[in-house]
């Protein structure tokens, strides 16, 4: 019974912070057809962001999410889409935005550069497989 409890619970937060995830990101995207005043349409873009950070923040502490976030060929991917998002955000766009735009898909990409970078000196200190009789363990060996 506890175990039914638990994952009805486990899935009612999943569905919570994706709905305040995807809400987050909709809001800010959309702020400037929404609102006709660029005070309202600023904090409705920064405070649907603030959510959708932190919301996403909480989904990333899965320990599902976080094996996948930790993959070198999603991290390879996420460095080079944001850093070549950060690149085409800085000539597309203008005013604050630009720098706003281009530096946090920036910090991004230099995120998952550290993930990489981070993974490769792990990999360098592990057992060879000739140490290790089972041979490779995990998820995706």
């Amino acid at each position: 019974m506890n175990s039914v409890l638990a994952k009805m619970k486990s899935f009612f937060v999943d569905l919570f912070l994706w709905s305040f995830f995807v809400s987050g990101l909709a809001l800010s995207g959309t702020a400037k057809q929404i609102f006709d005043d660029s005070t309202q349409q600023n904090l409705a873009t920064y405070g649907g962001g603030l959510v959708a950070l932190i919301a996403g923040s909480q989904i990333a502490k899965k320990p599902k999410i976080k094996a996948f976030l930790g993959r070198p060929g999603t991290l390879w991917f996420l460095f080079l889409f944001n850093g070549a998002a950060a690149a085409g955000m800085y000539f597309a766009m203008s005013g604050v935005d630009r720098y706003v735009g281009s530096g946090m898909m920036g910090l991004v990409s230099l995120g998952a550069l550290g993930g990489l970078i981070a993974g490769k000196k792990d990999k360098n200190k592990a057992p060879s497989m000739a140490t290790h009789p089972a041979g490779p363990s995990g998820p995706w060996a």
